[in-house]
């Protein structure tokens, strides 16, 4: 689907439930620290409202991101990375995250930091995961 003010889109080809057992699986392979699961659609159901499934994964390696936000404090509102996993009308489920190139511009990112930021992978992670 591609970048829509910093937000990359990608299509999955798995339920929103096994787009987010899959990111799972591969996080604990990769090492990272899964922070947080939000099931926003489960809370809406659970305050009387309907929603799509909808989960936000928010996740990342503090060895990899402290440098980041000791460097630049503003990094913290970024970090740890996010990953949204949504149904749409269509029944079509799509991961979005926010695109290192934005997060960098948007922090004003040292070049020499730049880097480590795009090593996190996030963008490899949401595509494959969602093959």
């Amino acid at each position: 689907m591609g970048t829509d003010n910093g937000i990359e889109t990608v299509r999955s080809a798995f339920s929103v439930d096994e787009t987010v057992s899959r990111l799972e699986d591969m996080l604990q392979e990769k090492g990272a620290r899964l922070f947080a699961l939000i099931d926003h659609s489960g809370e809406a159901e659970g305050a009387g409202l309907q929603m799509r499934p909808t989960k936000l994964l928010i996740f990342g390696n503090p060895k990899a991101g402290t440098p980041l936000m000791v460097a630049v404090p503003s990094m913290a509102i970024d970090l740890p990375l996010k990953l949204l996993i949504a149904e749409d009308a269509n029944g079509k489920v799509w991961i979005s995250y926010n695109a290192p190139a934005y997060m960098q511009a948007r922090h004003h990112l040292p070049q020499e930091l730049s880097q480590a930021l795009s090593a996190t992978g996030v963008d490899k992670l949401a595509a494959s995961v969602a093959e």
